[in-house]
Parts: structure tokens; C-alpha cells; sequence
């Protein structure tokens, strides 16, 4: 018999978490997850999946627009009810949430509800219960993080937007990721004049500077007001609640509300990292070596909480490659190469490889191959929206480093793109390929002359 209550106790039931204790538990292994809140963790709750809903929602508006073009007669303007999608999307989250529940028991892994601490390098409490783990594996995750600055207690992080009781007439977007570009776009989808600020010359830092240029001329067209190399110092709340940015070059911002999306932390306060010994980075991000074991040997963490790449998809791999090197015997190092990630601004961004900045930058000698083009729906619509592809191409070796795209479908498209770049695809692959006609991903396989 076992000295331990457990093979392994995840802490931790986001996307990582979960992953990795349905497949050990699918492996023999005697397995707990200890969760405080809802399963699914920020993608299922507060990140991916709602966004992508309101995402869904506010394209709408510019939907009904078009379809005039295409002989729909719509209500102009159309109405819209925010609680109706706050409350459907919150229902479906529920939903998923319940599904996580069912999948964990199906699987045989025993839920702990409730906050969990390390106690040591074997031992975790659950709600004054002690249990102990021959392995334990950190999966905590991230959470928004708003710099201290006066009157940063009156802002709004992504958190919070999932359930306003209602939405404000104007609203102020601090930051310059995904999230504050994604955002943006919904607010503005929903009817709210945005604006957006951000510190930089131009935001989404470290994309393909020809995709972020693009991308800022798109959300100006939609109405968006972009105001970069801006910088928040203080926010002054009004008795009639109405907010006031103060910059730092001395202009003054007014809107109802002001949402920062400045990037995002590591969920490890509260732990218990610091009295077992596991060992942590400034940030507060566990460190780990190429295996995921922490400092301490029978201690592994892995997704946004060791702040590698913080995708939903990233922390499944992660979780699949420590258990199949734990309880299957594959031993096989993570490959972070050529890992595909999406915006959902509006239009999308889908993007795979590497941008012709870091290209140069690694000592290629690159070509460019690029196409800037009116979607096909678009000449009935009236929209002037416009779509942007490009290839990155190895000169020497002519084989394709990078596929960069912006457009309605976007996301969609660079999946199968990904497939190509991690099977070394040539520009020639690409030439040879037969398009899809009409769509916009054929612009990427017909593409002939470098720019």
C-alpha cells in the first residue's frame, strides 16, 4: 500500500490541470484536483471561451449593416439587449462547467473543492484537510494585473466585463496586447465610443509590425479612437461617477468607465510556494526546468503559471507531454516552435511562425511575399474593410517561416497553415498547391512576387 493519499494531486482545475488528470488518471494513476472556483479555469470562465461569445456578439452590428447589401432589410439601427448575451453566455458557461464536473468523474479523478496550500514537498491542505501526493503539479494559472497608480481601485479588468450589470456609453481601453486590442473591438461592436491608449508607438508588440500598422488603420476605420505613446497617471472619479484619466503629459481623458487589460500575472499569492521551497521568479512565476519539475523534485507546474506562452492550447501540450513522460515512458522535450496564435480584433488576426522582424533579426535572408485585398463579400456589403496576407520565405532555402494574416476568417484559416510550417513547407509547396476558390486563404498559395 501507498504511503501517500494520492499518485498525484494537480492544484489547479483550468484547461492544464484538468488535461493532465483526466490522462494520468486514464494511465491507473490515483489522481485528486483541488479547485476553489469553477472548473474550466480562466479559458472556460473569464478568458477564451466568453470573450469569443462577445466577439460573436458585437460583430453583429456591422453584420446587419452588410446584409443590406445582400437584400436583408433590417431595423435601422437594430436594437441590442446586453443582459440577454451576459445571461446566455453565462448559462453556456455553466454548462461547460458542468461537463468539466462530469469528464473529472467519468475519468476517476476525486475532486477536492476548495483553496489548496503546500505544506511541503508531499503534503497539501484542502479546507483543514491534509492530503498527501507521491507528485504534485501546480496549475494555478494567471490573472489580470492593473499597476498601483491613484485611483486604480476604479477601473475594470477583463474579470469584470463578463458581468456588468450594464454597459457604459463610452469607455477608455488602457494597454496594448490582445486583450486590450480584443476589447476594444467588442466595446465598440456593442455601440460604446471607445478609445483605446497605449504607451507605445503602436500596440501589439512583438506581431509582425506590417499586421500591427494594418490592424491599427482597420480599428481606425471602425471608429475606434487610438491614442499611442499616451501614458495613464492617475484616474480621478467625479461625484457623478464619471471617470477622468489624467495622462502624464498633462492632457485629461473623461469616460464612464476605463478598463485596463496591461497584461497578466501568475496566480501563485496565497499558495504556499515560499514555506515548501519552491522557488519563483520576480513575477511571481514558477520556475521549472525543460521537464516541469519546480526546485522542488516531486513539485511540477506548468501553463500560465510558469509564463512560457499563456495559450489555452499550450498549457493541453504541456500537460500531455509531463504525463506521458511521468506515466507513459515517452520521454520527448515541449516544442514551442511554430506555435499558431489568434486575435480576435476586428478583422482577425491569425498569425504562425516567425515575423519577418524576428526573421532578419535570426540572420535570414528573407523574401516577402504580400497581398492586400477587398474580401469578396465586401463589394456588396459597402464595407471598406480590407484583408492583408503574408509570407515570410527563407531565400536560400525557400523554405516558409512565418504566415501572417488579418482578415474575416483569419483564425480559421491560419490552423491548417500551422500544419504546413511544422512539416517544413516550402514556397514552392505552396505554389503548387490548387486554391480554394473564392475564398481569402487562396491569396496565401498564389501569392507569386516578392514585395
Amino acid at each position: 500500500m501507498s504511503q501517500f493519499n494520492f499518485d498525484l494531486l494537480v492544484i489547479g482545475g483550468g484547461s492544464g490541470g484538468v488535461r493532465a488528470a483526466r490522462m494520468a488518471a486514464a494511465q491507473g494513476v490515483r489522481v485528486a484536483l483541488a479547485e476553489e472556483k469553477q472548473l474550466g479555469g480562466t479559458c472556460v470562465n473569464l478568458g477564451c471561451v466568453p470573450k469569443k461569445l462577445f466577439v460573436h456578439g458585437a460583430h453583429y452590428r456591422e453584420d446587419f449593416h452588410h446584409a443590406v447589401g445582400f437584400g436583408w432589410q433590417i431595423p435601422d439601427p437594430p436594437t441590442f439587449d446586453w443582459p440577454t448575451l451576459r445571461d446566455h453566455k453565462t448559462a453556456d458557461i455553466k454548462r461547460i462547467n458542468k461537463a468539466f464536473d462530469k469528464m473529472l468523474a467519468a475519468a476517476g479523478v476525486e475532486l477536492l473543492r476548495g483553496r489548496a496550500t503546500l505544506i511541503d514537498a508531499h503534503r497539501v491542505a484542502v479546507n483543514g484537510a491534509t492530503y498527501s501526493a507521491e507528485r504534485i503539479l501546480l496549475t494555478t494559472g494567471g490573472r489580470p494585473h492593473v499597476p498601483e497608480f491613484p485611483g486604480s481601485e476604479h477601473v475594470l479588468v477583463s474579470d469584470d466585463v463578463f458581468y456588468l450589470e450594464r454597459l457604459p456609453r463610452d469607455i477608455l481601453v488602457v494597454g496594448g496586447g490582445y486583450i486590450a486590442v480584443e476589447f476594444a473591438g467588442i466595446f465598440n461592436g456593442f455601440g460604446i465610443k471607445t478609445d483605446l491608449l497605449y504607451r507605445g508607438d503602436l500596440f501589439l508588440r512583438g506581431f509582425d509590425r506590417d499586421l500591427r500598422s494594418f490592424v491599427r488603420d482597420e480599428m481606425s476605420k471602425k471608429g475606434i479612437t487610438l491614442h499611442f505613446e499616451s501614458n495613464l497617471e492617475r484616474v480621478v472619479k467625479h461625484p457623478d461617477g464619471c471617470l477622468e484619466a489624467r495622462l502624464i503629459d498633462g492632457r485629461k481623458m473623461t469616460a464612464e468607465q476605463i478598463f485596463f487589460a496591461t497584461g497578466r500575472r501568475p496566480n501563485t499569492a496565497g499558495l504556499g510556494l515560499e514555506k515548501a521551497g519552491v522557488e519563483t521568479d520576480p513575477s511571481g512565476a514558477i520556475k521549472v526546468d525543460n521537464t516541469f519539475r519546480t526546485s522542488l523534485p516531486s513539485i511540477y507546474a506548468l501553463g500560465d503559471v510558469i509564463d512560457r506562452v499563456q495559450l489555452t492550447p499550450v498549457a493541453l501540450a504541456e500537460a500531455m507531454n509531463l504525463v506521458n513522460r511521468l506515466y507513459r515512458n515517452i520521454d520527448q522535450p515541449m516544442d514551442y516552435d511554430n506555435i499558431p496564435t489568434a486575435v480576435f480584433s476586428q478583422p482577425d488576426i491569425g498569425t504562425v511562425g516567425l515575423t519577418e522582424e524576428a526573421a532578419r533579426a535570426q540572420g535570414y535572408d528573407v523574401e516577402i511575399f504580400r497581398s492586400e485585398f477587398r474580401e469578396l463579400k465586401h463589394s456588396l456589403s459597402g464595407s471598406d474593410e480590407r484583408a492583408l496576407m503574408k509570407l515570410v520565405v527563407d531565400k536560400n532555402t525557400d523554405r516558409v517561416l512565418g504566415v501572417h494574416a488579418v482578415g474575416s476568417a483569419a483564425a480559421e484559416i491560419i490552423q491548417g497553415f500551422a500544419v504546413a510550417l511544422r512539416a517544413g513547407a516550402t514556397k514552392r509547396v505552396f505554389d503548387s498547391t490548387i486554391g480554394v476558390h473564392p475564398t481569402s486563404a487562396e491569396e496565401l498559395v498564389t501569392i507569386r512576387e516578392p514585395v
